[in-house]
């Protein structure tokens, strides 16, 4: 892959499960993780994805990145987001 080079990106897991972005290389290589910055309940909260597997496709390079839940920030289940009813 040469520098400046597009490669797309598939999330696994979390909040952005199934999303994909466009990334450029910018060391002539992809990232071997990625932070994803997503608002949850209007706070911002960081979301680390590592890369599990990379492969060509034609001419693009494909680069899947799974959740690493230890290391992003902790966020609430939805399950226990009930608010009170009182």
């Amino acid at each position: 892959m040469a520098e400046g080079a597009e490669y797309v990106v598939f999330f696994q897991g979390g909040p952005s499960d199934g999303r994909t972005d466009t990334r450029v290389s910018t060391n002539g290589s992809y990232d071997d993780e990625i932070t994803d910055f997503v608002l949850i309940d209007g706070t911002e909260a960081g979301f680390v994805y590592t890369a599990t597997t990379a492969h060509m496709v034609g001419e693009q390079l494909q680069v899947h990145y799974t959740l690493d839940a230890r290391d992003s920030d902790p966020v609430e289940d939805p399950e226990d987001r009930r608010e009170s009813t009182n």
